[in-house]
């Protein structure tokens, strides 16, 4: 489902000639089995030269390769439609919430790998090897799962630093060089104090790697490597439970990947669930 989260998280920042391709295309993607760019075009109202460039806003070399994205998210379309815009109610019972809040955890899981490519994934892993100090920065939930990747780093003996308070995070972001690096983590790409940080890191030419919603962001703008996670705005009863899934799926993929590129990240792991094993059955 890559294509069309892509297209939903744009959808605030197009043209109105990108607006009606992509409304177009969300309303009706079986269309574009038969037609080209230049029946699109005509179909939408839009000049060819627009389908082109929309294509490739959506990070896609052309439009054949936006159809064939577009077909590929096609057969599963109708049910993801429906489990991520289903909210669940007050008098929904047991079956039915657990049913509801599992389906619209996996397709935003699903959603958020497919947006990250492995060639992104590589670059973070780089940077985060090569730090001397990782600050993560983030507010709210965002922090929670800031909180929980500096223990990851931490046990593969990684200096991480993970603080609740913003202006504590700006504080320590002033005091970062080439050598250090910041992990920025928002939802929305737009969170001011996690923007503030971003600048500060930019100033003191620390490379910056960010997770938020696909496209580009105040957050996203500066940063070497982006990261990408999925929360479907619709879905506002559980929109921060997703936004938490989302992100926590991009650390984990992260923390293995550290793991499988280091043999010594791996012993130090090893080591310090060695030392806590030894207090779990006193």
């Amino acid at each position: 489902m890559a294509a069309f989260s892509k297209i939903k998280a744009l959808l605030p920042s197009l043209s109105n000639s990108e607006e009606k391709l992509a409304l177009y295309i969300l309303s009706s993607p079986g269309a574009l089995r038969d037609l080209s760019s230049q029946k699109l075009a005509t179909t939408v109202g839009v000049s060819q030269s627009s389908v082109v460039k929309f294509a490739q806003k959506l990070k896609y070399k052309g439009y054949p390769a936006l159809k064939l994205g577009i077909l590929d998210d096609l057969k599963n379309v109708e049910t993801d439609h429906q489990k991520l815009h289903g909210s669940i109610a007050v008098d929904d019972d047991y079956e039915t919430m657990s049913s509801k809040l599992l389906q619209s955890k996996i397709a935003v899981l699903n959603q958020t790998k497919n947006l990250n490519d492995r060639h992104s994934l590589a670059d973070a892993v780089e940077l985060l090897q090569n730090a001397k100090r990782v600050l993560i920065t983030g507010l709210g939930g965002s922090a929670l799962v800031g909180k929980d990747f500096s223990f990851k780093l931490q046990k593969l003996g990684i200096t991480a630093i993970s603080e609740i308070d913003g202006h504590a995070q700006l504080a320590i972001a002033s005091t970062l060089n080439t050598g250090d690096l910041v992990f920025a983590l928002s939802e929305s790409g737009a969170t001011r104090e996690v923007v503030n940080v971003v600048n500060e890191a930019r100033a003191n030419n620390t490379p910056v790697i960010s997770v938020t919603k696909f496209g580009d962001t105040p957050v996203s703008l500066h940063a070497q490597v982006r990261l990408y996670s999925v929360a479907e705005e619709a879905a506002t009863r559980i929109s921060s439970i997703l936004a938490r899934t989302a992100q926590e799926l991009v650390i984990d993929m992260l923390f293995i990947s550290l793991m499988q590129s280091s043999s010594s990240r791996r012993a130090v792991l090893e080591k310090s669930r060695d030392v806590v094993s030894q207090f779990r059955n006193l």
